[in-house]
């Protein structure tokens, strides 16, 4: 069954652009989906600091409720001094009155510490919602850019099948089954150009007679790997 290393040269050209035109078409859902996935990362982590954030002041507005309580306490505990009868109730308010301020100066701290993370919490918001807003352009920009180029990979991959087709028709019906196979079980890799006395895909050697097949364009396939052999373009 004669083949010519022109024809396999062409129908291996024409495999590997339409793997690489199919392999760009859906690589670009696939990009699109991963900035997509990006963003409502990014704002899973606006939300995340937003309700932390929240928290933290809810623990100072509490904090503070608890300390305004406690000067209502102390204001009290102070009225009733001057209505003790006796020095034990006296000394006992007053030992009262004594621990309620230490508490009190302790959430004072408290109260402090917390409103710097609450400051500290803006910061992080901002932050945050900057990083999401570059996450949403740079999303735009990929789904613009994919869609652009969709309808050009599109019409190209229709080009070069027809082009594929039109190139089997004129293999010999003894090649096609073979032919056929390797493709369906190596898809663009089914072909391979001769390197020296190798086979250009499993390099593994060839024998002086599979050359000499190949010289007199008989069909040859690697022995290793399968492939179906050409030798490359002589040069001009």
């Amino acid at each position: 069954m004669a083949v010519t290393a022109a024809l396999l040269r062409e129908l291996h050209r024409c495999h590997r652009q339409l793997a690489d035109l199919r392999e760009r078409h859906e690589r670009g859902p696939k990009q699109i989906k991963a900035h997509e996935t990006n963003v409502k990362r990014l704002e899973d982590e606006v939300a995340k600091v937003k309700a932390d954030a929240l928290a933290a002041r809810k623990s100072v507005d509490n904090k503070q409720l608890t300390l305004r309580s406690k000067e209502d306490k102390i204001a009290q505990l102070n009225a009733k001094l001057s209505a003790c009868s006796t020095n034990r109730e006296y000394q006992a308010l007053l030992e009262q009155i004594a621990a309620d301020k230490v508490a009190m100066s302790v959430l004072e701290d408290e109260i402090l510490d917390a409103l710097g993370k609450v400051d500290d919490f803006k910061a992080l918001i901002g932050t945050a919602e900057l990083h999401l807003t570059k996450g949403k352009e740079e999303a735009d920009k990929v789904r613009t850019a994919v869609d652009s180029q969709r309808a050009t990979i599109e019409a190209d991959i229709v080009r070069v099948d027809a082009e594929l087709k039109q190139l089997e028709v004129d293999l010999p019906p003894d090649f096609r089954d073979g032919y056929d196979r390797v493709v369906r079980a190596k898809g663009d890799d089914a072909l391979a150009e001769v390197e020296g006395d190798c086979c250009g895909g499993c390099y593994q050697q060839m024998t002086p007679n599979m050359l000499s097949h190949l010289k007199l364009a008989v069909a040859v396939a690697c022995k290793s790997c399968g492939r179906m052999l050409y030798f490359p373009e002589e040069p001009a």
